[in-house]
């Protein structure tokens, strides 16, 4: 089985790039899917949230107000360091136990995990392909800005990110995405080609 990790910076088109290694057969496996089952509510991480940033951070019906959470953590600092603790280690595993569950069922030839925090968690190691979408910070913004999200808003976001230079460097591929979704999905069919219909081992 190739494993691919799949990362790039906030509206750099990583989600698309996810859609289209699926469509070409890819088993796709996205980070954020498994955090929204880690903060159900009763959970342990949900708990922790409450406890570190109040009830506020709750809807009505106990849910987890996802974009409540992001307003308050990316307003300092240091509340993103109180959210990153609270999340990213029960994630980490959850990601860890779903590529060892996918391995033993032994009937899935590519795995790709989709996660934009994939370098600074430091589970680089666990893939055989490290795939970055990277695109300009124009095309970022102007992204963002076709979704409703102000500039300083996009900032906050991109600057909790690693720095692009080195979400970069980690990469083994890097495919350029300042263009259309078409484009995209023609450079993510010639990676295929190249990197994973010619390194994979079906027999």
């Amino acid at each position: 089985m190739i494993k691919i990790g799949l990362t790039g910076g906030i509206a750099s088109g990583k989600s698309e790039a996810a859609h289209a290694l699926a469509r070409l057969g890819a088993h796709v496996v996205i980070a954020d899917d498994l955090a929204v089952d880690l903060v159900a509510p009763g959970s342990p991480v949900l708990n922790a949230l409450v406890e570190e940033f109040g009830d506020g951070v709750l809807l009505p019906d106990g849910r987890l107000n996802r974009a409540r959470l992001a307003d308050v953590a990316f307003a300092s600092g240091e509340a993103l360091e109180r959210l990153n603790a609270a999340t990213h280690p029960p994630l980490v595993n959850a990601i860890r136990e779903t590529i060892e569950r996918v391995e033993r069922a032994g009937d899935v030839d590519v795995l790709v995990v989709d996660a934009a925090l994939l370098a600074e968690w430091g589970i680089l190691d666990l893939f055989d392909i490290v795939l970055v979408i990277d695109a300009s910070l124009e095309t970022r913004f102007n992204r963002l800005a076709g979704v409703g999200l102000l500039r300083d808003a996009a900032l906050a976001r991109m600057r909790a990110q690693l720095p692009r230079d080195r979400l970069l460097d980690a990469a083994d591929v890097v495919i350029e995405n300042d263009g259309s979704i078409e484009e995209l999905d023609e450079r993510i069919r010639e990676f295929w080609t190249e990197r994973v219909s010619g390194g994979r081992n079906d027999t």
